[in-house]
C-alpha cells in the first residue's frame, strides 16, 4: 500500500479544538464509521505498542474494511499481545483450564488472527517494529511486513507513512484524561500535531483499569477528538505471566548487580533476567553477607571476578530508575530503600509498561503522592540524551543500561532480534538507542546479558559463537557482556583481548572449539591458552554454587511472585525440556523409554500428570504423552 500525506475532508474536526469534549460513542462500529467519514477510505491507522491498543476501535476498522474492499486500512503498531496459541497437545493441556487467571480477559485483535492463518485480505496491511519474541517466525505476512526502526525513529516512521488516525487506550480521573502505559510515541505525535506538523484523528477508548500516571501521560481533554466509552468496551488489563528464574539467570543477575553503582542509574527491561537483576540487588542492600557468599561460591578460581572493581557493598544514596520499559523489579527495587535517587520529584522515568495484573493493582492502589515518583515519559525522553542534554547528562549519572541479546560473537558483536537467515525473532526495540547513549555518557556501561548456551533440536549449542550473519549490536560499540558464567570488560579493548574475555564467559564445551577459530583466523596468539581458572564453566558449576541458596529459598524460580499454582510452576521446566527436544523424533523416543522405566514419583510430580490429565491415560497417545512428561519432570528436578 502506497504511503502518502493524510486526506482531510470537508467537516473533519483534525486539529480544530473548537469543542472542549470528544464525541463519545458507545459503539465501536460507531466510531469506526465517523472515523471513515471524516478520514476517509484510506485509513493510516497507529495503535500503541503493547498494552495500549484501542482493541475494540481496531476490531471495528478491521471489520469494516473485510466488509468492504474498497477500504484500505494500513496499521502501524509493534509488540502486539496475544494469549497463547494453543497448537500443541501439551500447551492445550497447560493453558486452557488456566487462560484468564494467567493472561487476563484480553480481547483478541481480529487482524492478528487473520495474519496466523493467512487469511489477510490485500486491502489490510500490517506494519510492526517490534514482535513478541518468536512469536511470528512462522507467519510470511508478519516477516515480509516488519518495518526495522529503532524506538527512537518510531515516531519519524509514522510521520513518513502519513498517519490519519491514532487509536489508544486512556484512563480518565475527574476532568483529566490520561495516555497510562503508553506516552511512549503518542505523547511526541500529539506534540507534532499542536505544532501543525501533523493531521490525524485521536479515537480514544476508556479502560479504567489502567493506572492513571503523571508526567507525559497527562493530556488535555482538547487532545481526544473521538471517545469509546461503553462498560461493553471495558477489559482485562493483558497480563504477561512472570517467566521462571533459572540459576543461570539467577547467576548472570549476581554478576550484573555488580555492574550498579549507589548514587547511579538503572534500567532494565522484562523478563526472567530482568527480576533476577532486581533481585540480586534487592540482596546485596539488605543481605549482604548472603549476598557476598553466593558471589564468592559463584567466582570459585575466578579471582578476578571478586576483586574490588565491582560494587558489591549496600546501596546509602540509592539509584534512579530511568529505563524505556517500566517493569514490576523497579517497584521491587523501590519498596526495599534501592531506588530512591529522586529526580524532578521521581525515582524512575519509563516510557510503557506492560505487566502482570498485581503490578497494575498496585499501580491503581497507590496515593496520587506515591504514583507521582514512578513517572511516564516520551520515549524521546528515555531514550535519547537529545533535548535538554546537560539536564539529562546530570541525571543519568553512572548509568547501567541492562538488555538481553540472543547470541554474541567472540569479537563482541551482538544478536537480539533476527536470525542470519533474516527471521526476524523480536526487534532491535530501544536496545541500539541506550547502548549508544551509555557510551556517550560519562562513566555509563551498557550491559548485555545472555546465557551462554541454549537446546536447539535436544542439543546444547552455545550462544558465543565466532561469527554470525546478523547482528543488532555492532562489535565496535563493545562494553560489556554477561553470562552466567561471569562478567566480559570489552570496551577499549584489542579484538585479541575482547576475545579472551569472551571465551572467559563461554561454556567450557565449548571453548575449544572457539578459541580454534580464532587462531585459524589469526585473532589471537596462537600459543595462547584458556587460563585454567576459566576451564570449569559448566552447568554443574553453577548448580553447586547455587542450588543450596534455592533449596534455602534465597533464590527461589519466582522471586517476586506468579500467577501460576504450585503444580503449574513444576511443570513449566518439564514443557520448557519438552519444547527443546519436540523437534528430535530420537530425542522424544529417549524420552519416552525414560519415562517407561522411570521409578516413582514425587506427590508433586503426581500431581502434575493429574493437572495435564494424563494421571489416568485414555488410549496409546495418552500413554506416550503420560511417558514422555514423566520423563521431562524427573529431567527438570534441579533446574
Amino acid at each position: 500500500m502506497a504511503s502518502g500525506s493524510s486526506r482531510i475532508r470537508a467537516g473533519s474536526r483534525y486539529n480544530c479544538f473548537m469543542d472542549n469534549k470528544p464525541v463519545v460513542y458507545s459503539c465501536p462500529d460507531a466510531l469506526a464509521n465517523d472515523i471513515i467519514r471524516q478520514a476517509g477510505k484510506r485509513i493510516q491507522l497507529a495503535l500503541p505498542l503493547g498494552l495500549g491498543k484501542a482493541s475494540h476501535i481496531a476490531n471495528a476498522l478491521v471489520e469494516r474494511a473485510l466488509a468492504d474492499q474498497s477500504i484500505n486500512l494500513q496499521i502501524f503498531t509493534a509488540l502486539t499481545l496475544e494469549r497463547p496459541e494453543l497448537n500443541s497437545e501439551f500447551k492445550r493441556r497447560f493453558f486452557e483450564p488456566a487462560l484468564n487467571r494467567l493472561f487476563g480477559d484480553y480481547p483478541d485483535l481480529i487482524y492478528a488472527k487473520l495474519m496466523r492463518m493467512g487469511k489477510l485480505p490485500r486491502n489490510i496491511v500490517v506494519n510492526e517494529f517490534f514482535f513478541l519474541a518468536g512469536q511470528w517466525l512462522k507467519v510470511p505476512a508478519a516477516q515480509q511486513q516488519y518495518i526495522p526502526v529503532n524506538y527512537s525513529h518510531a515516531l519519524d516512521c509514522l510521520l513518513d507513512n502519513g498517519v490519519n488516525v491514532l487509536a489508544q487506550l486512556v484512563t480518565h480521573e475527574g476532568d483529566e484524561y490520561n495516555l497510562s502505559c503508553n506516552p511512549d510515541i503518542t505523547a511526541d505525535l500529539l506534540n507534532v500535531r499542536r505544532k501543525g506538523r501533523a493531521r490525524f484523528l485521536f479515537a480514544a477508548q476508556i479502560n479504567r483499569q489502567l493506572p492513571f500516571m503523571y508526567g507525559d501521560s497527562q493530556i488535555g481533554t482538547q487532545e481526544l477528538d473521538l471517545l469509546l466509552e461503553s462498560p461493553d468496551s471495558e477489559h482485562e488489563l493483558y497480563s504477561a505471566p512472570k517467566r521462571p528464574v533459572s540459576l543461570a539467570d539467577q547467576a548472570i543477575g549476581l554478576h550484573a548487580s555488580r555492574l550498579v553503582r549507589d548514587g547511579g542509574t538503572l534500567q532494565i527491561g522484562i523478563g526472567s533476567i530482568g527480576d533476577a537483576v532486581s533481585h540480586a540487588l534487592i540482596l546485596r542492600h539488605k543481605h549482604n553477607a548472603i549476598f557476598r557468599k553466593l558471589i564468592d561460591d559463584l567466582a570459585g578460581q575466578h579471582t578476578a571476578d571478586n576483586s574490588d572493581h565491582y560494587d558489591d557493598q549496600p546501596f546509602r544514596d540509592g539509584i534512579y530508575g530511568m529505563s524505556e520499559m517500566f517493569v514490576d523489579g523497579f517497584l521491587r527495587l523501590a519498596d526495599n530503600g534501592i531506588l530512591k535517587r529522586d529526580i524532578n520529584g521521581a525515582v524512575l522515568h519509563g516510557a510503557f509498561f506492560v505487566e502482570c495484573r498485581d503490578f497494575y493493582r498496585r499501580l491503581r492502589e497507590m496515593s496520587a503522592k506515591e504514583r507521582a515518583r514512578f513517572q511516564m515519559k516520551a520515549v524521546s525522553f528515555t531514550n535519547e540524551i537529545f533535548g535538554d542534554e546537560m539536564s539529562k547528562r546530570r541525571a543519568r549519572f553512572k548509568a547501567s543500561f541492562i538488555n538481553n541479546a540472543m547470541l554474541a560473537t567472540l569479537r563482541g558483536s551482538v544478536i537480539s532480534d533476527a536470525l542470519e537467515d533474516g527471521a526476524v525473532v523480536s526487534g532491535v526495540g530501544g536496545q541500539y538507542n541506550f547502548v549508544a547513549q551509555a557510551l556517550s555518557l560519562d562513566d555509563a556501561f551498557s550491559i548485555i546479558t545472555l546465557n551462554a548456551t541454549r537446546q536447539s533440536q535436544g542439543q546444547t549449542v552455545s550462544n558465543i559463537t565466532w561469527s554470525y550473519g546478523h547482528e543488532t549490536i555492532p562489535w565496535h560499540l563493545r562494553d560489556r557482556v554477561v553470562t552466567e558464567y561471569g562478567i566480559a570488560k570489552l570496551r577499549g579493548k584489542s579484538d585479541a583481548q575482547a576475545i579472551a574475555a569472551m571465551l572467559s564467559i563461554t561454556d567450557s564445551r565449548f571453548q575449544d572449539d572457539l578459541l580454534k577459530k580464532a587462531k585459524a583466523a589469526g585473532k589471537i596468539d596462537p600459543h595462547w591458552t584458556i587460563p585454567k581458572a576459566y576451564r570449569n564453566n559448566t552447568p554443574d558449576r553453577i548448580r553447586t554454587a547455587l542450588q543450596p541458596a534455592r533449596e534455602a529459598g534465597i533464590l527461589t524460580t519466582f522471586p517476586f511472585g506468579t500467577d501460576f499454582t504450585q503444580t503449574e510452576q513444576r511443570l513449566l521446566p518439564a514443557l520448557e525440556i519438552l519444547k527443546q527436544k519436540s523437534r528430535s523424533k530420537h530425542a522424544l523416543l529417549r524420552l519416552f523409554i525414560d519415562g517407561f522405566m522411570s521409578g516413582d514419583l514425587t506427590s508433586a510430580e503426581t500431581a502434575c500428570l493429574e493437572r495435564m490429565q494424563l494421571n489416568k491415560p485414555a488410549g496409546l497417545k495418552e500413554f506416550g504423552y503420560q511417558k514422555i512428561l514423566t520423563a521431562a519432570l524427573r529431567q527438570s528436578r534441579e533446574l
